[in-house]
């Protein structure tokens, strides 16, 4: 007689995991022009800049799997890139290009199996981000103003979602190994970014304050 199939295995969901993937985002914010002695705005029209750009993502996390198929979970991640985009001063006139070159999240995420080997999921956090400093150009000559901004830090806290699945749903045979896509928001407090010469590194009168929204979307591979 014919031996019967093999039954497949739904993979266990509770454990520790890393993963390492990729992808790209954007960013907007609301910005405007305050005196750098009195912190009050400046009259001007207040803009909404941004950019765009890709980045690299590693983390880990532990999950606990429910008897009624919910997965509960923490985790840590970072991402390394370039988010690059423009901010602006209307008074002088100069502007120059910023980039959001890393930031890191940690959180907890709750999930629901809708398969055996597929996990939808959302999750929450705080997050951390860095910008580099920038170079001010003259907007009417596109040639250096002497001006410059430094690099900062903002924080913030982020929202998201995604699907996770084990790579046997395609067919092969992967133990231990997943594969996750998720879109992020991550809302970063408004910065004041000081305008300094480029000779003494000395305070200037104007200010750039700006916040800032970062959308994100990735996919990395897991392994449990």
């Amino acid at each position: 007689t014919k031996a019967p199939a093999p039954i497949a295995v739904a993979p266990s969901w509770t454990g520790f995991y890393i993963f390492g993937g990729g992808g790209g985002g954007l960013w907007d914010a609301d910005t405007g022009v305050q005196s750098t002695v009195t912190g009050a705005p400046i009259l001007g029209f207040n803009q909404r800049q941004g950019g765009d750009g890709w980045f690299g993502t590693v983390g880990a996390g532990y999950d606990w799997q429910t008897a009624n198929s919910w997965v509960i979970g923490v985790f840590a991640d970072g991402q390394f890139g370039s988010l690059k985009g423009t901010i602006q001063d209307q008074g002088p006139f100069v502007a120059g290009n910023i980039k959001n070159d890393y930031s890191w999240a940690a959180g907890a995420r709750l999930g629901y199996l809708i398969a055996p080997n597929v996990l939808s999921y959302v999750n929450a956090g705080y997050s951390s981000s860095h910008w580099k400093g920038t170079t001010l150009f003259n907007t009417a000559s596109a040639l250096p103003s002497g001006l410059h901004t430094n690099g900062f830090d903002r924080s913030g806290w982020f929202v998201g979602g995604g699907v996770e699945n084990n790579l046997n749903i395609f067919g092969i045979t992967a133990p231990g190994w997943f594969m996750k896509t998720e879109y992020r928001s991550a809302f970063y407090g408004a910065k004041t970014q000081t305008e300094l010469s480029d000779v003494g590194n000395l305070p200037l009168a104007n200010s750039i304050r700006a916040n800032s929204w970062n959308q994100t979307i990735s996919t990395s591979l897991v392994y449990r």
